[in-house]
């Protein structure tokens, strides 16, 4: 099964579909190619208009809740990079993620928040090219009440 089909059941699994507009909030762009990486903006848990989780894990989000939005941060990372690069098969390997976590100040499982997308992206990449480097950092407060926002470096095949 190639990745772009994981991606789809992945999308089905998270009851989402990923192939509409992937907004964005500001004078960037949601993505940066260099040589054989691409820097992909921080991701919310945004859907169309929607942003699927707010506010802050610890408090009115549960944890398993905030590992669903890391989930939801980490397939629009990969939609935008399967939409510059034509086919995430062409991803060589996801090097670092960063997850930010709006939390309490007593929260500590912003590990576990990121495991929700470290999780998926192993699936939809694979065990090698979907393992990478990571940190996980709370939060105060994020764009549009988020939970959480991902960013992402990934090596991609020459060619």
């Amino acid at each position: 099964m190639s990745a772009d089909q994981r991606f789809l059941q992945a999308a089905q699994a998270l009851g989402h579909r990923f192939d509409g507009e992937i907004k964005i909030g500001g004078h960037y762009v949601p993505l940066v190619r260099h040589g054989d990486q691409v820097h992909v903006s921080g991701q919310i848990p945004r859907v169309g208009d929607t942003v699927l989780v707010t506010g802050r894990a610890g408090a009115e989000v549960t944890l398993a809740r905030a590992q669903e939005a890391a989930k939801v941060c980490a397939m629009r990372a990969l939609a935008l990079l399967q939409r510059s690069l034509g086919s995430l098969d062409q991803v060589e390997r996801i090097l670092r993620i960063t997850v930010h976590v709006q939390c309490t100040a007593d929260f500590t499982q912003h590990s576990e928040v990121a495991d929700g997308a470290s999780d998926l992206l192993c699936f939809v990449l694979g065990n090698e090219a979907g393992a990478h480097a990571r940190t996980s950092v709370g939060a105060y407060q994020l764009p549009k009440n988020a939970t959480v926002e991902l960013e992402l470096l990934a090596a991609i095949r020459a060619g």
